[in-house]
């Protein structure tokens, strides 16, 4: 972070302040977040960082070292462009029509969370960019607010229509903890990890972009499902209803029911299988969640699920399963600490040759929510 000072000041001319937002991971409770269910993510020690500085024009000035671009836009005529700039513009704009008196700022980004792996690149852009333009304009606000803000960005400005747990995360981790979130309350309890396993993320290298029709269309199938039933969202369905919503639900509307129901339950039971220490439980509900991903909420492909495969079978994995919005993206696997290493060789050499290139894999550990770094 020194660095990216020094590039700010060489760039700008200006002291920066320095923010930053982690990416997140979702130990389960996938597709359920727009249905105002249950998820149990963790923001991971991967970062997105915002230098920041207010310049007085009354513009952004933004430099991307992740993307070596450059561009400048006016507060007052903000326009979504459909690239990576919609993530810096779209807070601005946000925070703009919710009345906060924005000033104009000079931003260099850096970012070390993979772009299209399923861990929330975008969320944590938005809430580095959030957090710097509140700072630097004098606006206070908590992370459960921050966590609103972005999800509106990237709802409205992006046109991407997520739910709150990649914000929520990025904005609210909790060191070493992940957190049991309710996303129609946004209670968030922490849950601690279990002693003796760690998370490792592998990618499948098939980079996947959400904004479009294949998640959008599994959204209004849930709505459409709900509708149905006549409750307000998915979350209404208790599983012990399941079947008799099932029979007034046929094709994808059903089978859409079927994923967020059973997810959400799983989702509480992975919390006592934390608590409890029980790893093997855990894995078989992220083996489960996989199941229902892929047959019920067709997200996955059918190279990821050869991916989640080769992980289960591999010794020292309890269970692992697609993460993120599907299409694409990372397995996370949960994995003996002892073994990490171990198993991170045999999974990347046995997808490696079914893919025909090296995976990305790494370890990650659970850290707290975004903040302003001080030297």
């Amino acid at each position: 972070m020194t660095d990216l000072a020094a590039a700010f000041r060489a760039r700008f001319g200006a002291e920066p302040r320095l923010f930053r937002a982690p990416g997140r991971i979702n130990i389960i409770g996938e597709h359920t977040d727009y249905s105002e269910g249950f998820v149990l993510p963790a923001a991971i020690d991967r970062w997105c960082v915002v230098a920041a500085a207010p310049n007085g024009l009354g513009r952004l000035r933004v430099v991307s070292q992740t993307f070596g671009q450059e561009v400048e836009a006016d507060l007052a005529t903000l326009t979504p462009r459909g690239d990576w700039t919609d993530y810096v513009a779209g807070p601005a704009k946000t925070l703009l029509e919710a009345g906060l008196p924005i000033v104009g700022a000079d931003l260099l980004i850096a970012s070390d969370v993979p772009v299209g792996a399923g861990v929330s690149s975008s969320a944590a852009l938005q809430v580095a960019v959030t957090r710097a333009l509140l700072a630097l304009s004098g606006v206070e606000a908590d992370g459960v607010q921050v966590a609103l803000w972005t999800r509106a960005s990237e709802n409205r400005f992006v046109g991407m229509p997520c739910g709150i747990m990649d914000s929520f995360a990025s904005a609210n981790g909790v060191e070493g903890g992940a957190l049991m979130l309710d996303c129609r309350s946004l209670d968030a309890t922490p849950a601690t990890l279990p002693e003796g396993a760690s998370f490792l993320l592998i990618n499948s290298m098939v980079s996947h972009r959400l904004v479009g029709g294949e998640y959008r269309q599994r959204r209004e199938d849930c709505e459409a499902a709900a509708r149905t039933l006549d409750v307000p969202t998915l979350r209404d369905v208790a599983q012990g209803d399941l079947p008799a919503a099932l029979r007034k639900l046929s094709g994808d509307p059903a089978k859409r029911c079927r994923h967020v129901v059973t997810e959400n339950a799983r989702v509480g039971r992975a919390v006592t299988a934390m608590a409890a220490g029980d790893l093997a439980a855990l894995g078989d509900l992220m083996n489960q969640s996989h199941a229902s991903l892929r047959d019920d909420m067709e997200v996955s492909l059918p190279v990821v699920d050869q991916l989640a495969a080769i992980a289960q079978a591999t010794p020292g994995v309890h269970g692992a399963r697609l993460m993120g919005g599907g299409f694409g993206g990372c397995v996370i696997a949960l994995v003996d600490t002892a073994a990490v290493e171990a198993v991170q060789a045999a999974i990347v050499a046995a997808y490696g040759a079914v893919i025909g290139e090296v995976p990305d894999a790494f370890a990650c550990r659970a850290v707290a929510g975004a903040s302003e770094v001080f030297a």
